[in-house]
């Protein structure tokens, strides 16, 4: 059997392996928790979307080959503001109608193209528009720059519409908020939150496997049922 010194050491190693590792621990468990209770779509905040959103029919439209621009490689059309634009190559927004550039959408337009995608009942509280955004915002990873829509709700809810193209982007709420932060724990990427294969994470599933193994190792060592399978095999 392990010599009692031998033993001792390793019970030490188990025990502050556990508490060093048992906060991420129960914050994995906890996130994995409210993961697995959580409908996926409510956290996308499709319970305060208007669905399926209304589609306007436009006539007279002029033909792309009218519009002076470069090679179209991608044509898309959309409503702004109860006007149809076409959306070229990714980059440029031209009235369907007129032929005129759109450089951006105002915050009016952005306000309609909101009121298309949400429910009716919820009230603007205010408009903000952001420039820029930081590897924590809630926008991250979205078209910049952008129209910031809060409502009157007591889950904070925000509506994001794009500038650019005014298409509108995506819904932030207060159980998103939550979700996001708890993903962050469990994937342990405090920057971007879906890098799976940061160093931290890394070490920390490594000391994990090392912590459940020397509790097999301590129960091994320390069982009176392998000490006397043990001694009956000498």
């Amino acid at each position: 059997m392990v010599k009692r010194q031998t033993a001792l050491k390793i019970r030490k190693a188990h025990r502050y392996l556990g508490i060093f590792l048992g906060i991420q621990f129960l914050m994995w468990t906890i996130s994995g928790m409210y993961f697995s209770w959580t409908d996926i779509d409510e956290i996308h905040g499709d319970q305060y979307r208007q669905e399926p959103v209304e589609k306007t029919i436009f006539t007279n439209l002029i033909s792309p080959t009218e519009i002076k621009a470069d090679a179209i490689t991608s044509l898309e059309l959309r409503e702004i503001a109860g006007e149809p634009y076409y959306w070229i190559n990714q980059s440029q927004l031209v009235n369907a109608k007129t032929g005129a550039l759109k450089a951006q959408i105002s915050e009016q337009d952005a306000l309609q193209v909101a009121r298309r995608n949400m429910l009716p009942e919820l009230k603007v509280k205010n408009i903000e528009r952001i420039e820029e955004v930081g590897s924590h915002s809630e926008y991250r990873g979205r078209p910049i720059p952008a129209y910031a829509i809060s409502y009157e709700t007591p889950e904070n809810i925000k509506a994001y519409v794009s500038i650019k193209d005014g298409s509108f982007q995506t819904i932030r709420h207060r159980n998103w908020r939550w979700f996001d932060f708890l993903w962050m724990t469990h994937t342990m990427d405090y920057e971007g939150r879906d890098n799976f294969n940061t160093i931290v994470l890394r070490a920390f599933s490594l000391l994990g496997l090392i912590t459940v193994l020397s509790g097999f190792l301590l129960w091994y060592i320390s069982s009176p049922t392998m000490r006397k399978i043990k001694k009956g095999s000498n």
